[in-house]
């Protein structure tokens, strides 16, 4: 079994945050959206994994190098343009040979273990090439998908299946949904997908869809199975749902200071304060993070926030927030909701006239309630 990751896309729903950075790395719960993959492909036992890349190859490969700090064997394969989830298998055929291999997507977050996901597959396919008397046995899966009941399933590739099961067709976006089972991020394929992948003509976005690659699977005969996810699963390419992955995650932190807090100062419940930080006459009320050489000085830090290293917060409050690092509050009354990148400045001055004085570039989102 190997592992393939798609870490390429522009990002476009985090702008400003991802005109500076890849999507995959922005932090939730201080850890970036992609490692926690990566940690997943780790402990299913996989070992071997590429990560296809785009514009933003140079960052991804100075965080994760060659992969050996997660226990993973990592190589790259550039895709010029993101010409579709299909495309990356495209022009993984070398890296993937005749290999079954998991797909995963790295700006998803998942609650389900991914190792069961891998092993029900691979266990599947054992049963089906045993030998047996007297019947030929099930047949061999060459796909696993993973479906999430959703709310509006207009704006997923959305699964129907029969009673057992198995997948009967896909439909990407439709106006009228067969069912409220959503793809989720997550794929399990034998070599069979590559025929798929290379017969298959791009939509009308000009994109090799994954789901018109599994379709044809189904057209030709081969069987797709299907699981359907308890848990929660997040794609973090947007503003609320990145906050509400980050909520998710603190919920399971456990509490533990590794930094300076002062006499003065009060932690309640599950809050953790990395090395070099400091807490100085404040209240940190957890679920939180307060990351290293990061400050919080004469300022109240809500449940649900993660502050990112070396940052200053002083004489403001922060709620449900990410602060991603070297970001200064100061003076800035209180921020909740809220999405701040790295080497932000927010203060509030004592200039006359008092005004809102506003340095914002693109793709900004400013709320002055």
């Amino acid at each position: 079994m190997k592992a393939l990751v798609l870490t390429g896309g522009a990002g476009t729903r985090l702008r400003p945050i991802t005109h500076t950075r890849a999507k995959q790395l922005v932090p939730v719960a201080n850890k970036p959206v992609l490692f926690y993959g990566l940690e997943a492909i780790a402990a299913a036992g996989v070992k071997q994994v590429a990560l296809i890349v785009g514009d933003t190859a140079a960052e991804i490969k100075a965080a994760v190098g060659d992969g050996s700090a997660f226990g993973l064997e990592v190589s790259y394969i550039h895709q010029d343009a993101p010409l579709g989830l299909a495309h990356g298998v495209l022009i993984a055929r070398e890296f993937l040979g005749d290999d079954d291999f998991v797909m995963y997507l790295g700006d998803n977050l998942l609650q389900q273990d991914l190792a069961d996901f891998v092993a029900r597959f691979e266990a599947q396919r054992a049963l089906a090439t045993t030998p047996r008397l007297g019947d030929e046995g099930p047949r061999v899966p060459s796909a696993q998908i993973l479906l999430k009941h959703v709310e509006d399933p207009q704006r997923f590739g959305v699964a129907e299946l029969d009673d057992n099961g198995r997948v009967l067709r896909l439909v990407e976006k439709p106006e009228v949904p067969p069912s409220d089972l959503a793809l989720v991020g997550v794929y399990l394929f034998d070599r069979q997908i590559h025929d798929a992948v290379a017969s298959i003509k791009p939509s009308a976005r000009g994109e090799l869809e994954i789901t018109d690659a599994i379709q044809w699977l189904i057209e030709a005969g081969h069987i797709v199975l299907s699981e359907i996810l308890d848990g929660w699963w997040i794609d973090t390419g947007k503003l609320t749902p990145l906050l509400e992955a980050n909520r998710l995650l603190l919920e399971v932190v456990e509490r533990r200071v590794d930094g300076y807090v002062d006499a003065d100062s009060q932690l309640d419940g599950r809050v953790v304060v990395e090395g070099g930080a400091r807490v100085v006459r404040s209240h940190i009320r957890g679920p939180a993070v307060i990351g290293a050489g990061s400050e919080v000085v004469d300022s109240f830090v809500g449940p649900f926030s993660a502050i990112g290293p070396g940052c200053l917060i002083q004489h403001s409050e922060i709620e449900h927030s990410v602060l991603l690092g070297k970001t200064r509050v100061v003076d800035a009354g209180r921020i909740e909701d809220s999405l701040l990148g790295y080497d932000v400045e927010v203060t509030r001055s004592a200039r006359r006239p008092r005004a809102t004085r506003l340095m914002v570039g693109d793709h900004c989102l400013v709320d002055l309630g």
